[in-house]
């Protein structure tokens, strides 16, 4: 072998100890990605390694918070001087938010046995970015313990319910958070979606500008440990309707007040006799629907509100 082959093994034998394959399938994939910056692989990165510490802070949960938040922001300086006239207004929430999706929408998504792409989403997902979906091997679906949960000192259980769709995602979360993610069945990630519903959680599929501007995941939320419903509250809108509203049937209601408990967006109120909804409150999660033995309440389409994810019409358009 001469000294030029040798140089070249001993280079490509150092990228195989020191960068996991997860790690090049990730790269690979944003060099293929237009308009992914070397600013965003760098924010993608971070994410995505170590998301404990990424959400601990976003919640203000972490020691560290204030101290990151300031290079976080930092970070983001040169992709905001990028933007286009358009996309002037955007926010933090423009790059990474989560839209509510059904339990039947949910299911749909971590049911999908072929690869799938769908990029003019403006009317479900009205972001300026991150709003594609993306599906590459969309059967690798991995388990995560969810971050936000987490970082509380006492975090609603199970812990493993947040679920990374697709590749690169899926097996970089795997190979490098062994301890605290496991693969998963289309049918096992069924299970978790309908018995996170049955608790009053919350399905959003989630989307970021650093995860190569589009989904990779589906997190189910419950509003004590949620740091998206968290900024929901604080007046940082990020997340975005399922596209429906609760309706209720005053002939059949008792106000009996199981919804306004329920209701994870505190939309649900009961006055007098009966319950009322705000429907700017409203999210569509359909939790109040499934805890409503009287059956009083229904979903109906808002056309106020983004569009459902219908991913089998979406598909068919």
């Amino acid at each position: 072998m001469d000294q030029t082959a040798e140089v070249e093994k001993s280079g490509s034998d150092s990228r195989t100890t020191w960068v996991c394959p997860s790690t090049r399938a990730f790269l690979d994939e944003a060099r293929r990605s237009p308009g992914y910056s070397f600013f965003d692989l760098l924010h993608g990165y971070f994410y995505a390694r170590w998301p404990y510490l990424y959400i601990g802070v976003g919640t203000g949960e972490h020691p560290l918070a204030k101290v990151i938040a300031w290079i976080s922001w930092a970070i983001r300086l040169p992709a905001a001087a990028r933007r286009s006239p358009k996309s002037e207004r955007s926010t933090f929430a423009d790059g990474y938010h989560g839209k509510v999706v059904l339990p039947n929408q949910a299911r749909r998504l971590v049911r999908i046995d072929q690869d799938l792409r769908l990029t003019e989403l403006e009317q479900v997902i009205p972001f300026d970015r991150a709003r594609d979906i993306i599906l590459k091997n969309p059967q690798h679906i991995v388990a995560l313990e969810c971050p936000c949960r987490s970082s509380r000192a006492e975090p609603c259980l199970p812990l493993d319910v947040c679920l990374i769709v697709g590749e690169p995602f899926a097996g970089f979360v795997l190979e490098h958070h062994p301890h605290r993610s496991r693969w998963i069945s289309s049918k096992e990630a069924d299970q978790i979606l309908a018995e996170e519903h049955a608790r009053g959680h919350v399905h959003h599929a989630f989307f970021k500008d650093a995860m190569l501007g589009r989904f990779y995941a589906i997190c189910n939320c419950c509003p004590c440990c949620c740091g998206a419903m968290q900024a929901m509250r604080n007046g940082t809108p990020m997340l975005i309707s399922s596209g429906y509203v609760s309706r209720v049937d005053e002939a059949l209601c008792i106000g009996c007040g199981v919804c306004e408990a329920g209701c994870p967006f505190a939309a649900m109120t009961v006055e007098g006799d009966v319950a009322v909804v705000n429907g700017h409150r409203c999210m569509g999660c359909g939790v109040c629907v499934d805890q409503c033995d009287l059956d009083a309440l229904s979903l109906v389409i808002d056309t106020d509100k983004p569009a459902p994810l219908e991913l089998d019409l979406l598909i068919g358009a």
